[in-house]
């Protein structure tokens, strides 16, 4: 029987929780500016940049190489400013079975509280956890949060 593992991360941000979800809920084509050296472009491959189903393909650098993946977005939530996205190919999927990311975005003092769980189940049990995406979705949450305090 296949065991879905989860790793997640909190980050405090000085950005509204508003604007700093509005950029993964309908705006991820800012992300290739706020982080040019990690994600070096996002493309809409299915739907739009907002809709739940839409599918985008990402090119993301991990580690000095270049790789892509297609992502859809399963769930929205934008009451409790929350999105599930699941991947559907790229070079993630040839270590994993499934691999989901959960957004989670809460209003804290000024800023905000930005929480990413990776949902993964392994194609071998022997692979080590999904690390390096879990710590380029936290620079890169960085790096946004950034970007929204200078616009």
């Amino acid at each position: 029987m296949a065991q879905i593992d989860k790793m997640e991360t909190h980050v405090e941000k000085k950005s509204p929780a508003n604007e700093f979800y509005e950029v993964f809920s309908s705006k991820a084509h800012l992300i290739p500016k706020a982080c040019p050296d990690k994600i070096k472009s996002i493309e809409v491959v299915e739907g739009d940049w907002k809709s739940v189903g839409s599918v985008k393909l990402w090119t993301y650098c991990i580690g000095g190489n270049t790789s892509s993946s297609k992502e859809r977005v399963e769930k929205k939530d934008d009451k409790n400013k929350s999105i599930t996205f699941k991947a559907l190919d790229g070079e993630v999927m040839k270590d994993f079975k499934s691999v989901i990311s959960i957004l989670e975005v809460s209003a804290k003092d000024d800023g905000s509280l930005v929480k990413w769980t990776l949902e993964y189940e392994k194609s071998n049990e022997k692979l080590l956890p999904p690390d390096a995406y879990l710590s380029l979705v936290i620079s890169m949450s960085k790096e946004i949060d950034a970007y929204l305090l200078k616009a």
